[in-house]
């Protein structure tokens, strides 16, 4: 399937999941996270849930990294020229909803991609190489495209990969790992 097919069918895939089965998923996906090689880093870059949308819970995440004393960076969308701000969430971060239901950090220290050792990506799909469909909006792959090679890049699903995505783009940056609710797949 094309991206565009893989968006509408991963979408109602999602919603067809109940709401404890969302949360009982996203915190089997958190628990296969731990036994991943990826706690040596510091910095973790985490995506906030657009419950709308029926994503993982990533509040489960978030308590492992607070328990692993772990500098956790939140994005924050500058829509206006289509990138992604990276904020370090500390206790004075002031949590809002943007205009399309994102919550996001309004204020707070400013990180550069080139600080950021993982990043938890969001995504509705992604196949057995690694490339990830997302919403669509390049957000992801024009922030991806500037963290270090040696960033390790985390996709979150509750779903196990196609085979292939059909139309992937030079631009496109794959996956290192994606964790599932059964496990997890390193490309």
């Amino acid at each position: 399937m094309d991206k565009k097919e893989l968006r509408n069918y991963y979408k109602q895939l999602r919603a067809g999941l109940s709401e404890e089965e969302r949360e009982q998923k996203s915190l089997q996906i958190a628990n296969q996270l731990l036994k991943m090689p990826i706690w040596h880093r510091e910095n973790y870059h985490i995506f906030l849930p657009i419950t709308r949308l029926f994503e993982i819970n990533t509040e489960y995440i978030l308590h492992i990294l607070h328990g692993k004393d772990k500098n956790i960076i939140l994005p924050k969308m500058d829509g206006d020229v289509g990138l992604l701000k990276h904020i370090l969430l500390t206790e004075q971060t002031i949590l809002k909803q943007n205009h399309l239901g994102i919550t996001e950090p309004c204020n707070g220290i400013e990180v550069q991609p080139a600080q950021i050792d993982v990043v938890f990506v969001p995504l509705l799909a992604y196949d057995q190489k690694g490339n990830r469909v997302g919403y669509g909006g390049g957000f992801y792959d024009r922030f991806l495209s500037n963290c270090p090679v040696t960033t390790l890049k985390v996709g979150l699903s509750f779903f196990l990969p196609e085979l292939k995505i059909e139309g992937v783009f030079s631009t496109d940056i794959p996956l290192d790992y994606c964790a599932t609710p059964d496990g997890f797949f390193r490309f």
